[in-house]
């Protein structure tokens, strides 16, 4: 099993950025397909991007393409998502998660993290 901590999430700016950081527990991190997803106050829980077990691959929601961007370090256990170019509605909780299946395959992420705030407001 893994388990995952997010952390990184905050109050910011229309305009601004975040770096969510998504720790994991246990020493096979590398063989996790690693996911965010978020919802929003009174929406279904979304996927946001992806990446593969290596990172060498990644996938993302037309809503974030070119202004997030995920990425891990397998050597700290760690996977991140950098947002850029923040708007209000992309404000929600953003959840990390990992699947030993296929990392596109959206309903195969077994594991979450407990969620971080992201609020973008002026």
């Amino acid at each position: 099993q893994v388990q995952l901590v997010e952390s990184g999430g905050g109050l910011v700016q229309p305009g601004g950025s975040l770096r969510l950081s998504c720790a994991a527990s246990g020493r096979t991190f590398s063989s996790y397909g690693m996911g965010w997803f978020r919802q929003a106050p009174g929406k279904e829980r979304v996927f946001v991007a992806a990446a593969s077990r290596s990172g060498g691959s990644t996938y993302y929601a037309d809503s974030v393409k070119g202004r997030f961007t995920i990425s891990r370090d397998n050597t700290k256990n760690t996977v991140y998502l950098q947002m850029n170019s923040l708007k209000p509605e992309d404000t929600a909780v953003y959840y990390c998660a990992a699947t030993t299946g296929y990392y596109l395959n959206f309903q195969g992420y077994g594991y979450w993290g407990q969620g971080t705030q992201v609020t973008v407001s002026s």
